[in-house]
């Protein structure tokens, strides 16, 4: 069973006393600031009064399931920009901020009279963070950036898939994803080199940059040898045997036989162990070379064979293969519930839902699931409160529509 656990909204975290100003939409920026808010930061969303962030609209059965947990931990502050008023209040809170993520197309935040010289004039100390498609500078600067086009662009797509097919796009955010994890990584960069007697900086984070490290050497490879990279389905071009097989029962086993010594130890599995000194076999080049009648002699072993008595065997031998998952056995596999890597928190909507936990995990000071994903506006007045706004200036800007409580 997936753990069940309880909101904590007083737990202490190693990033209490952060603020984190969050102004961007969708999935990059919802990604960086997700993992200061679950370790601890005051993680503030600024929404529009009327929509919201647009993860509000992704729906599955009339639920904001992406909202859900992507933004908990956060709080909600809804207020229009589009007036000074808004803009002012949005400044005051920034002078009292540490962090300010913004995902607008270059110069847009210039228009508005809140470029970074504005910001740290007023706060000097203010890191901020600036998600683009394909950063502030270069001759694309100013193309709306979507992760599918810099999953297109940046090689991803062309290796990915097979060969006689057309190249497959990932079926989730990826590039948003990998652009998140190294904006956070960058914030907490940035805040060590305040505690080392620095100011606030830019985070100039556009979604290729990131997308394009996790390549690999494919740049250099190409350079060496003038070939470019393959789509090869679920094989390896470096490592042999390393593919997905089926088995008699329709399911699927990935094997991953990377070194010399696991490439011995599944082929005395599958009982050829004449593979190990065939010189068609003998080493990881050899496999490579010979990758299809390597891979065909796995396979046909492992069609023999149900699921559970391939894994029986793999096991035994202590051989690197898997299954291959499907939501329904994620959730019920005991290792991910032993660990609690899913973990099933209240929602008065939906009665309970199932997100990640905090990641990573450290030993002394562990992330907490505080508080769930807020409504709109939920946080409005005691955020202005909190800055020094008193109830009447707060009350006109209610009355002006400029902000909106939950």
């Amino acid at each position: 069973m997936i753990p069940r656990v309880q909101f904590d909204p007083n737990a202490p975290a190693p990033l209490d006393g952060i603020r984190v100003v969050d102004i961007s939409r969708l999935v990059a920026g919802n990604m960086v600031s997700l993992q200061m808010a679950d370790q601890g930061a005051e993680v503030i969303k600024i929404e529009d009064p009327k929509t919201g962030d647009p993860l509000r609209a992704w729906r599955v059965k009339g639920f904001s399931l992406h909202w859900k947990v992507y933004a908990r931990n956060k709080k909600s502050f809804a207020i229009n920009l589009r007036p000074q008023a808004g803009r002012d209040a949005l400044l005051d809170l920034l002078a009292t901020s540490h962090v300010f993520i913004e995902n607008f197309r270059p110069g847009t935040l210039e228009q508005m009279g809140l470029g970074p010289d504005v910001l740290h004039k007023r706060n000097p100390n203010l890191i901020i963070v600036r998600i683009t498609g394909f950063g502030q500078d270069g001759p694309y600067r100013d193309r709306p950036g979507f992760g599918t086009l810099v999953e297109a662009m940046s090689g991803f797509a062309s290796k990915n898939g097979y060969g006689d097919r057309p190249p497959v796009l990932p079926p989730l955010a990826m590039a948003d994803m990998i652009a998140g994890l190294y904006g956070a990584y960058a914030i907490m960069i940035a805040l060590r080199a305040i505690d080392h007697g620095g100011k606030g900086q830019v985070i100039d984070l556009p979604l290729l940059d990131p997308i394009i490290s996790i390549l690999g050497p494919d740049p250099a490879a190409y350079r060496v040898s003038g070939e470019k990279p393959v789509r090869t389905g679920s094989r390896s071009l470096t490592t042999s045997p390393r593919n997905v097989y089926e088995t008699s029962d329709g399911r699927f086993i990935a094997i991953s036989a990377s070194i010399q010594a696991m490439a011995e130890r599944l082929f005395r599995t599958i009982g050829r162990a004449d593979m190990i000194d065939d010189p068609k076999f003998r080493t990881n080049t050899d496999r490579v070379r010979n990758i299809d009648e390597c891979d065909g002699i796995v396979a046909a072993w492992i069609k023999e064979r149900t699921l559970a008595d391939n894994m029986a065997a793999f096991e035994a031998a202590e051989v690197t293969a898997t299954p291959i998952y499907e939501v329904d056995q994620l959730l019920d596999d005991p290792h991910v519930q032993a660990r609690g890597v899913l973990v099933e928190a209240p929602d008065k909507e939906a009665g309970s839902v199932i997100m990640h936990n905090v990641i990573p995990r450290l030993s002394e000071t562990p992330g907490k699931l505080r508080t769930p994903a807020p409504d709109l506006g939920q946080h409005t007045r005691s955020i202005l409160e909190a800055i020094g706004y008193p109830a009447d200036r707060i009350a006109a800007l209610v009355a002006d529509g400029v902000i909106k409580e939950a």
